[in-house]
């Protein structure tokens, strides 16, 4: 992966491309609080709205992943907020991923959620397409989500509807792209930085 010689390109990557399969619906019981916490989502959302809004629950090196339709992302937050038996009170932000062969389903949102109340974590999942990357913003119910997501929107496309002021946090308004995709191009763009003009790194002199 690192150790590239010879092409000038001092990044250190070496464009080692590794696959990883997506996990299915892990089986029960989960362990720990983890059959709770579903068995309380269930009860409040009600077996078939649960059924509907969840594609499946993954647990994995004991961290609990719900993956949520995005249609119905705001209500399953709210009841795992508001619900007495739950209580996730913090987002703690919001992680971008982009799996480019996930057919209809390549951009993804990552909500780690924690309950104060019950010293208890779980994680949201939520897939949108490129084609249609449209996720319901979550502002409203965890206002921590504000800036989290307008970086997941700067870097990956991410379009997060209700968000009150959805722009650019960190690259300028002007650019062109979502420069954290992994079908976004590694160097071949310079950059200035107050003046200053960096190269890409194929373009940099190599230091041997």
């Amino acid at each position: 992966m690192f150790g590239e010689s010879g092409s000038g390109d001092t990044s250190g990557y070496g464009r080692l491309v590794r696959t990883t399969d997506r996990p299915v619906s892990s089986p029960r019981p989960y362990g720990g609080y983890l059959d709770h916490v579903i068995d309380s989502l269930t009860e409040a959302l009600g077996p078939q709205m649960f059924d509907t809004a969840v594609e499946r629950v993954v647990v994995h090196r004991g961290e609990l992943t719900i993956n949520v339709v995005r249609q119905h992302l705001r209500s399953v937050a709210q009841v795992l907020r508001d619900h007495p038996d739950l209580r996730f009170e913090f987002c703690a932000g919001i992680s971008g991923v982009h799996y480019p062969h996930e057919t209809g389903g390549e951009l993804h949102a990552v909500y780690p959620l924690m309950s104060i109340t019950h010293n208890r974590r779980v994680c949201l999942d939520v897939a949108a397409p490129e084609g249609d990357p449209h996720i319901p913003s979550l502002c409203a119910i965890y206002p921590t989500c504000d800036w989290h997501e307008r970086e997941a929107y700067d870097f990956f496309g991410v379009v997060f509807d209700g968000h009150p002021a959805l722009t650019r946090i960190e690259m300028p308004d002007d650019w062109v792209g979502h420069p954290q995709r992994k079908d976004y191009p590694l160097g071949g763009i310079p950059v200035e930085f107050h003046g200053l003009r960096v190269l890409p790194p194929d373009q940099r002199r190599a230091y041997n």
